[in-house]
Formats: C-alpha cells, sequence, structure tokens
C-alpha cells in the first residue's frame, strides 16, 4: 500500500517539473537575480558591487569567469568558519573532491540551500519522471540501494567527504524507509570491507532500484551474484526495475549490466549530478531518448562557453536562449553555496532546445588535441561502444593518450582498454576502432588521410581489475572516482602500464 501512494504522489510531481522545463528562461532570470540579491552583502558582493549591478550583461563584466583556483583562498576561510564569504553565513559541509591524475584536493562548499533546492528536488525529480514513464513499475515495492562515499572529518561544526556521504548524512527521514544499505554501513570508510558488507546485507532484501556510479556499482552487483549463486538479480530481486547512473558514459558497462540483472523490462536512467550541483535528468526513454532534461529551477544559473572561445582572454558566455543545437560548450554555474562564474570542467551539448536537455560530451581538460584532431570524450565513447557492439566486445575501463611521433614523425593514439570480454582478433578491432573514429570526427578523419598524420589506433588490452587495482593503489577507491578518459600527455597510460608490469 505504501508503494503505492508513493507513486502516485510522485506521478502527480511530474506537471511541476514538466512547468519548469516550459518556463527555462524566465526562470533562470529571476534566479540570477535572486542569487545576486542574497549575496549583495557577503565579501564577493561587495567587492564586485552586487547591489548595482541591473542586467547579466553587467554581471558578466563585474566577474570574471573563476576556476578552483581562483576561489581556492575564499573556500578555504570557508571551511575555516568564516562567514559571508561566497555565500550568505556560515557554510559547514564541503565536498571533498579531487582528480584522478591530480593528488590535490578540492573542497567544493554545499550550503543547506543547495542540499534542499538543488540535489534532494533534483532526487525527487528524478522519481516523478520514472513513475510518469512507468505507472505500473513496482520500484516503491522493494528498497533503493546507494553506495555512499565517507568523510574525512565530521562534527557538529563542520562535515567534509564525498558528496554522497553529506546527502546521505542529511536524508529527509522518509527516504530512510526506502533505502539500503544501513548508514552505518554506507559510511564505512574502507572501500573493499564497505562492499563485502553492503553485497552480503543485500542479498536477503528486496531490492527494487539502485543508484550510483557504474564502474563502482558493477563490483558491487557482481559480489552480490557471487554470494547469492544466482544466475541473474532478477531472481534474487523480482520486483528490480531501475538503475539510476552517471558520472560517467554508460555505453561501455551497459552490456555487462543486462547480462547480471537478467532479461525483462529494466530502465537505465541517466542523470548529470557532480559534487559542484544537480544539473540534468533523463526524461525520455527507448527511442525517443535524446539527451537529459536541464534542471533550470534547481539553485543553479548556467551560462554556456563556446569551446571556441575557451582559451580568449575574455570569453562571452552564451545563456540559454541563445545556446545552438549540436555545439559544444564548457559548462559555467553560479550557485546557491557560493560558486560564481564557476567552471567545473565540463563540456555539453544541446540536443533539444523545447525543452533544452543536454548531453555531457566530456571534460574540457579531457580530449586529445596534439595532432590538431581535436578528438572528445563523446567521439571517442561512440566510437569504441559500436566497435563493441560490432565485435560482441564488452569494456569495463579505458584511457586514451597520444603516441608522440617516430623517427618518421608519425604520431597516434594508444589505448588501454581493460574488457570483460575481449575481441578475439585484436587487429581487425582497431582498424574498426579507426573507422568509427573516422566517421565521428572529421578533423580525425583528415589527420588520418593518407597515413600521413596519425597511424591506426594502438590498442593494448589489461587485465581484468587493472584499473581498480590501480585507483586502490592512488587510494582513489568509491564515490567519484573514476579513470580519466583521454588526456594531451602519456602520464597516466605510463602509470598504468607501469603498475600492470609490477603486478
Amino acid at each position: 500500500m505504501q508503494g503505492k501512494v508513493l507513486a502516485l504522489v510522485f506521478k502527480h510531481r511530474f506537471s511541476s517539473f514538466e512547468k519548469d522545463c516550459r518556463n527555462a528562461v524566465s526562470l533562470q532570470d529571476s534566479l540570477w537575480r535572486e542569487l545576486i540579491s542574497l549575496a549583495s552583502k557577503t565579501h564577493i558582493g561587495q567587492r564586485h558591487n552586487f547591489e548595482k549591478l541591473k542586467n547579466i550583461n553587467e554581471f558578466k563584466t563585474a566577474l570574471p569567469i573563476q576556476t578552483y583556483e581562483s576561489l581556492e583562498e575564499s573556500i578555504l576561510q570557508m571551511k575555516n568558519g568564516a562567514k559571508n564569504i561566497l555565500w550568505p553565513g556560515e557554510i559547514k559541509m564541503f565536498a571533498k573532491s579531487s582528480g584522478t591524475s591530480n593528488s590535490k584536493s578540492k573542497y567544493i562548499p554545499l550550503s543547506k540551500s543547495s542540499l534542499y533546492e538543488n540535489h534532494y528536488k533534483g532526487g525527487k525529480d528524478i522519481l516523478s519522471i520514472f513513475c510518469q514513464n512507468f505507472p505500473n513499475s513496482k520500484v516503491f515495492e522493494g528498497k533503493n540501494v546507494s553506495i555512499a562515499g565517507s568523510f574525512d572529518e565530521q562534527s557538529d561544526r563542520r562535515a567534509i567527504g564525498d558528496l554522497s556521504s553529506l546527502l546521505l548524512a542529511n536524508l529527509p527521514p522518509w527516504l530512510e524507509f526506502i533505502r539500503l544499505p544501513k548508514k552505518e554501513t554506507a559510511l564505512m570508510p574502507n572501500w573493499e570491507s564497505k562492499i563485502d558488507q553492503i553485497s552480503a546485507e543485500l542479498i536477503n532484501k528486496q531490492v527494487a532500484s539502485i543508484s550510483g556510479v557504474p564502474s563502482w556499482n558493477l563490483i558491487l552487483l557482481r559480489q552480490v551474484q557471487a554470494k547469492s549463486g544466482v544466475k541473474h538479480l532478477k531472481e534474487l530481486w523480482p520486483n528490480f526495475r531501475l538503475y539510476i547512473h552517471g558520472g560517467v558514459n554508460f555505453e561501455p558497462y551497459k552490456k555487462s549490466f543486462e547480462e547480471i540483472i537478467g532479461p525483462g523490462e529494466f530502465t537505465f536512467l541517466e542523470t548529470y549530478n557532480a559534487s559542484e550541483g544537480f544539473f540534468a535528468i533523463q526524461d525520455k526513454f527507448g527511442q525517443e531518448e535524446d539527451g537529459m532534461a536541464l534542471l533550470c529551477n534547481h539553485g543553479i544559473f548556467y551560462e554556456f562557453l563556446p569551446l571556441a572561445d575557451l582559451t580568449k582572454q575574455n570569453p562571452n558566455t552564451l545563456q540559454l536562449n541563445e545556446v545552438e543545437l549540436g555545439k559544444s560548450y564548457a559548462l559555467i554555474i553560479s550557485t546557491k553555496s557560493g560558486l560564481w562564474r564557476y567552471m567545473i570542467g565540463d563540456t555539453v551539448r544541446f540536443t533539444s532546445l523545447e525543452p533544452y536537455r543536454i548531453k555531457l560530451t566530456g571534460r574540457v581538460r579531457y580530449f586529445i588535441n596534439v595532432f590538431g584532431e581535436e578528438l572528445i570524450e563523446d567521439n571517442a565513447n561512440k566510437a569504441l561502444a559500436q566497435v563493441c557492439d560490432e565485435f560482441n566486445c564488452v569494456v569495463n575501463e579505458y584511457t586514451v593518450g597520444p603516441i608522440f611521433p617516430d623517427s618518421f614523425g608519425k604520431g597516434g593514439h594508444q589505448w588501454l582498454i581493460e574488457f570483460e570480454k575481449p575481441p578475439v582478433k585484436l587487429e581487425e578491432f582497431q582498424l574498426a576502432l579507426d573507422r568509427e573514429l573516422i566517421k565521428v570526427n572529421s578533423d580525425y578523419e583528415a589527420k588520418r588521410s593518407g597515413d600521413l598524420g596519425l597511424q591506426v589506433p594502438v590498442v593494448t588490452i589489461l587485465p581484468k581489475g587493472t584499473c581498480y587495482l590501480w585507483l586502490k593503489s592512488k587510494g582513489k577507491m568509491g564515490g567519484q572516482h573514476k579513470v580519466p578518459r583521454l588526456q594531451n600527455h602519456r602520464e597516466v597510460i605510463k602509470e598504468i602500464l607501469l603498475f600492470k608490469a609490477k603486478n
């Protein structure tokens, strides 16, 4: 009975989500005015005369685009207890984030306003979208499973840790009735012990949905499968209907999930949620799928920077009513946690303007342009997915780096791929990968012309578990940690190959 009531509540909520999508431009304008007004008495507001700003163009002129480095001093002051720096009052929560190949930690401020108006509101929207599209689903007749990170520091005064640990620690009471595992298990600091304990807890429970980063959830589900002895998880959990994923491209993982889950009705729902904020949710499914709906009434003001202007000294950003379909933009945000005109490092492109829908295309720093090929993560994901489908392969993880020119002047790309199911003929796989990259990227095609600029990609197969163990060796277990996809250098390639040789 409780499940049916919740399903009706969330289905009814969908009308509010649709209304927000229809009024995105006006909502964004109102939100900008609210943000400026609320922060006018803060240190940053007074320094940049927020009270005198009449429009968004004046805002852009007054305040340059920010990076973590440009805001770090202010963020560390907030972390040490200073008030009214980037946002009114005192910020008591910080999501700890770091790049996989960079040991430096970032502390992303998280206010209570952002917690409830952005992250939790977005979570409710996920359920409303699902209930609207799948009204007969039994998603509330079982538990939702999420693997949280852990705290680095927690006290009455300050909480610092993975975003998922902060969200879990502050969950609304009603959510505790529908989630697993036990909070103390979910927040265990040792990742391997946590996965082992969670998998043991889940065997005797009814699970209806799971959410989180695909790579770590795949490890958990394989442990559940091994401990329970079932061939498919639907034998263990007959109401298992939904997996909510985000953070990385899902295509390399999809076949593995389908094989473990088993045949029958199941939904994979994509979200775009990061330490800096919750930005978008997939709202169409099946053949209708076309990106994720941008969350425009969730406490985040957006700007979009054309990639061609990325290196300009004073680049001009665009608002929603100025963006174009099919073009890639760097995402710039202003939030109710004090991130002002903050470049989060992700690139997106619009797939629809009515309503606004986006696809995550990669990272500003995750691309290869050593030879003028301008290969972005979206190109690599599409090509690899197509070739894996053709060769009946399943990929666990991959990373790509340049091969710098040899004595004959030829360079190329080296792909380190960890397969769950490898290709039988590697040379044919490499040629097919090259063919698909040419299809999706005209710059790559030009550089491959006549075999003069770029050689055929070199694929190196990694043993199963290599990427997991490499991340473990760097202390990058769980949460938002993942293998970087593309880079203009060979540091990650060299690290992983050296790790492979030693182990």
